[in-house]
């Protein structure tokens, strides 16, 4: 019922009840006879004007019937579209089609049989249990591509493509888009490529090790620390490649010493100085090399140089003091000599056997005739 039908009912019983009560009070509280008289006489058209408000007022028998069919279906419909949204895609694709087409096909019968605000309900279930398995398989692929965005948006260094290795300590790159040298922070490798200073020891070996480990094409990553370029307008970073700090591996290895700590503090100095240390105490690459080769300003290669004219020196006093013995004036296993380089016969003869003739002849003393004898014409 609404709420006029209820008013209205009300309105008639209460005409009724006017209809029934007042004439009794009327004659109550009227003793004359006129007056109860017209009192009788008004009295069925009151009861006859309320029982006709009251019919009227009165909702068909036939709408009161159908109310309750109508929310009978719509519960039907609810529960069969409950019943069918609740059901998930299990094994395929195709399974999940199926169940949204139910889905719908239910939701468009309980549009026809109920009302708006029950069908909206009804329609915003179904949606909801339907979008669950296909939002699923979406999120289920996108997961990598966040992953990897999100990996480079944590991390700290800078991305870079290897274009070429210039020499152990140098390198070229790709960087935002333009070519850029790269010089490695806190390390320097001997000179293979100095306009005024000749190829060093292990400068070779480190060069080769760098390209073996930076070839073009090579993904990297670039950390700075401290001024990021230096007076040639070089880039000053550490290179990282598949996770390893290059700049350590060259020091680990004794292709490098740990130079250029010109604005401490660095991030990985102390770290650096340890891989030094140990390639140092086992020798290693540039610690193998004897002498005073490795020092504080770089690399002498100019002391291995005085070093080996020392060693020729001494090799020469050491000859001559040989053939004094032996009284050779020259190392028959030193330079070739021929017979303008001896006094007489007998000195060319013995300098001969000394080097192993007559069975061999490594200066050709002996001459075309192969009898044994060495400068005959002295």
């Amino acid at each position: 019922m609404n709420n006029v039908f209820i008013i209205l009912v009300l309105l008639s019983l209460f005409g009724l009840i006017v209809g029934l009560i007042a004439p009794k009070l009327a004659i109550f509280w009227n003793k004359n006879q006129a007056s109860r008289k017209k009192i009788l006489k008004i009295y069925p058209a009151i009861f006859a004007i309320s029982f006709i408000l009251g019919a009227l007022t009165a909702p068909p028998l036939e709408e009161e019937k159908e109310q309750p069919a109508v929310s009978d279906e719509v519960d039907t419909v609810e529960e069969e579209a409950s019943e069918k949204t609740e059901e998930k895609p299990t094994s395929s694709g195709e399974e999940s089609k199926e169940n949204q087409n139910n889905e719908k096909k239910s939701s468009e019968d309980s549009e026809q049989t109920e009302s708006k605000d029950s069908s909206e309900e009804v329609n915003v279930a179904s949606r909801e249990e339907n979008d669950k398995e296909p939002k699923s398989s979406e999120e289920d692929k996108a997961p990598s591509k966040e992953n990897d965005s999100k990996e480079k948006e944590d991390s700290p260094y800078e991305q870079a493509t290897v274009s070429r290795v210039v020499d152990g300590d140098t390198i070229e790159v790709t960087y935002n888009g333009t070519t850029e040298d790269v010089r490695l922070l806190l390390v320097d490798t001997p000179e293979v490529k100095h306009p005024s200073k000749p190829v060093q020891e292990f400068g070779p070996e480190a060069s080769t090790y760098a390209k073996k480990m930076l070839t073009p094409g090579t993904k990297v990553e670039l950390e700075f620390d401290g001024p990021k370029r230096d007076k040639y307008d070089r880039l000053l970073a550490y290179i990282w490649v598949d996770g390893q700090n290059f700049n350590k591996a060259l020091l680990e290895n004794g292709y490098a010493r740990l130079a250029y700590r010109y604005d401490p503090p660095y991030t990985h100095y102390e770290t650096f100085m340890k891989a030094q240390n140990q390639a140092k105490s086992q020798n290693l690459g540039i610690w193998s090399v004897e002498g005073n080769y490795v020092q504080d300003d770089g690399f002498h290669q100019e002391v291995l140089v005085s070093e080996s004219a020392e060693e020729q020196t001494q090799q020469q006093e050491t000859t001559k003091e040989q053939n004094r013995t032996t009284g050779l004036p020259y190392d028959p296993d030193g330079p070739d000599r021929d017979c303008g380089d001896f006094d007489s016969h007998e000195t060319a003869q013995a300098f001969f056997e000394a080097a192993g003739g007559p069975e061999e002849d490594p200066h050709r003393l002996d001459g075309s005739d192969e009898d044994g004898l060495a400068c005959e014409s002295l």
